[in-house]
């Protein structure tokens, strides 16, 4: 499973993911683990990838709202 949504992104911005990755001082896999949801960002990277691209840093966390229950 893939951030489909950050890979096109960050495609629209003409970067592969080594040339996104340097160009936010990130390893580079680090951030491939993020695009292929190996891992989830802390909230330093995820507002580092954010910012360049244009989103609210949130995203990242909003598909775990779904199903998260409250007892």
């Amino acid at each position: 499973m893939k951030n489909e949504w950050l890979s096109k992104m960050r495609a629209e911005q003409n970067y592969t993911q080594r040339e996104f990755a340097n160009a936010i001082n990130m390893s580079y896999s680090m951030y491939s683990k993020i695009e292929s949801k190996e891992r989830r960002p802390s909230v330093e990277n995820a507002k580092k990838i954010a910012k360049a691209l244009g989103f609210i840093w949130t995203k990242f966390y909003e598909e775990d709202l779904g199903t998260t229950q409250l007892n």
